[in-house]
């Protein structure tokens, strides 16, 4: 019984100190981003190139938002985006299920193996894209899963040779331990 107090503790203190560094880490970034001037993420202005306000935006406005997200190196950024806030919901629904009054320990066990996994991720994932763009590349996005990878990699070129391959191919291995059937590597278009 004391044994299962202490753990329920550590689990949950470890969600609220996870909890504590998304919110300081969304607060200064965008204290600091407001601070400078400096537009942030997913404002129309960086998205679109064009400031529009919530009663002109209609559905010229929105197509072409749309658009520019997903053309050049916005495509990275926007992917990014997604990426990040996919798994800030993922972390919330666990932080939730954890929190719950009467959690199972088995509950409790999962949603913190799961935060660390997902975590896990967004460190390789990181690492990789940072490694990638070290070696030339324009930009780079990593989508790691389960049992799989998926890199994106922009050139000037918009191919990307067989070299280029091997090279962002022996970072991914190195960084994941995944075999080359698991690691799929594009070219953005």
């Amino acid at each position: 019984m004391r044994q299962n107090w202490r753990r329920n503790t550590v689990v949950a203190t470890m969600l609220v100190l996870v909890g504590a560094a998304v919110f300081l880490n969304w607060k200064y970034t965008g204290d600091a981003a407001q601070e400078t001037g400096t537009k942030i993420l997913g404002e129309s202005t960086l998205v679109a190139g064009t400031e529009t306000d919530a009663a002109s935006s209609g559905t010229d406005a929105a197509a072409l938002e749309e658009d520019a997200v997903y053309t050049g190196s916005d495509y990275f950024a926007s992917a990014r985006l997604t990426r990040q806030q996919a798994r800030d919901s993922a972390i919330d629904l666990l932080e939730k299920a954890a929190s719950e009054e009467g959690a199972d320990t088995s509950v409790l066990n999962e949603a913190s193996q799961s935060i660390q996994v997902l975590a896990s991720y967004t460190l390789t994932e990181a690492q990789i894209e940072n490694l990638v763009t070290a070696k030339g590349y324009k930009d780079c996005v990593a989508f790691m899963g389960n049992d799989s990878i998926s890199v994106v990699v922009s050139t000037d070129s918009g191919e990307l040779s067989s070299e280029d391959v091997a090279k962002i191919m022996e970072i991914t291995k190195s960084e994941t331990g995944y075999s080359a059937d698991c690691i799929k590597i594009m070219a953005a278009n």
